[in-house]
């Protein structure tokens, strides 16, 4: 019997530089990897590359500047804007303030609470349940959201205060509190809605109520100033601190990557292999209750190989229910899976329906990290096998 299911490996590459050579450089470092670790390259491995790889490779940086001639455009010039649900995050979302507050005069935040839509918290629960407030009707400005939960609270991860660190940007910053996105028209009828998952529904609450200029972060740097970075989907959505005054974007032409690794692969080896660009996982923190998905997808670039949905029989299930024999369970499973899975409708048996591409890409994401371990790509054998197959 085999012994072995589904295989990744980290590969590690040199430091990548603005305009390397990225397809070229994945490329020979995967042979490298196959002939060191004597790979037998198989239809429908599967290649990820991480994000901030590409985009490095690409150049796609823009710098504060660039932003506030974007959004000085899109605003016609406006003195006070509002900025409502941003995430709490130095590295996500600081950069992205500092270069909004610079452009207006004025600048008023609204934080949603008792977290920001990743789970960041901004007081803990259990302050919420003991306050008498509801987090669906009550909205406060800052002196009044003190006044209820105390001066500070900070984040059980980063040790920040949030409040604090947002509001000491920039002198022209007021920031308030609620959860319903309307509440910010009291101060600002233009408005940048700075959520990541929940934007359309925010900005389209908004436009249906009298608001003026109402933009998404994807509206913000969705195409070049001057000789800047931009991506055309996503703009400033996905973004990462890059440096002082400088944000690295997600990658403007991560297809064309894409594509040309598999056809690399079925030239040299004969074989299709599925190749995604990747960056945050779509999974929670259990501890801190953050969910880790704080780009807009976790795949913004794949071939057509990881469209849709895993179609999987449910192992356990069928252990527990369908295997009659003790002595020949291993075949009895092996028979049932083969003639169950031509005909398999996806989620039969009760398997869990997520994207093939949030599943490879939260794995990918947690076999490379975001530390020191220098392996931005990430090879993966074995994910489409099953248990009938030797």
């Amino acid at each position: 019997m085999r012994t072995v299911g589904t295989v990744s490996r980290g590969v590690r590459l040199p430091v990548i530089r603005e305009k390397d050579d990225l397809k070229s450089i994945v490329c020979k470092y995967l042979d490298l990897m196959i002939e060191d670790q004597n790979v037998k390259v198989q239809d429908r491995d599967v290649i990820g590359i991480t994000e901030s790889l590409v985009a490095r490779a690409e150049g796609n940086f823009v710098d504060f500047d660039d932003i506030k001639t974007d959004i000085d455009f899109k605003f016609h010039g406006v003195k006070t804007l509002g900025l409502v649900f941003p995430i709490l995050s130095r590295n996500r979302f600081l950069n992205i303030l500092k270069a909004i507050a610079g452009s207006v005069e004025n600048l008023v935040i609204q934080l949603s609470y008792p977290a920001d839509e990743v789970g960041n918290a901004l007081i803990s629960q259990e302050a919420l349940d003991n306050s008498g407030v509801n987090p669906y009707s009550d909205s406060f400005t800052e002196e009044e959201f003190k006044k209820i939960f105390g001066e500070s609270f900070k984040h059980p991860f980063t040790g920040c205060d949030y409040v604090e660190l947002y509001k000491n940007v920039s002198n022209n910053i007021k920031i308030v509190f609620s959860n319903d996105p309307k509440y910010i028209l009291n101060y600002s009828k233009n408005i940048i809605c700075a959520d990541i998952h929940t934007r359309k529904r925010t900005q389209q609450i908004l436009k249906q109520d009298n608001a003026g200029i109402v933009l998404t972060l994807d509206a913000i740097m969705n195409y070049p100033i001057e000789f800047s970075g931009y991506n055309t989907k996503y703009g400033l959505l996905g973004s990462n601190y890059a440096g002082e005054g400088k944000l690295k974007l997600f990658p403007e032409y991560g297809q064309q990557l894409v594509n040309y690794v598999q056809q690399y692969f079925k030239e040299k080896y004969n074989k299709t292999v599925e190749v995604l660009i990747y960056g945050d996982g779509a999974f929670k923190d259990p501890q801190g209750k953050i969910w880790e998905l704080a780009d807009p997808v976790v795949s913004p670039a794949f071939t057509s190989g990881l469209i849709g949905l895993p179609a999987e029989l449910k192992f356990k299930l069928i252990a527990d229910t369908e295997i009659r024999s003790e002595r020949n369970a291993d075949d009895e499973m092996k028979r049932y899976i083969k003639s169950h899975k031509a005909n398999l409708q996806t989620g039969e048996l009760g398997t869990t329906p997520r994207q093939l591409t949030d599943l490879l890409g939260s794995l990918c994401d947690l076999m490379s990290g975001s530390g020191d371990k220098g392996t931005p790509v990430i090879y993966i054998q074995g994910y489409f096998d099953d248990y009938s197959k030797e």
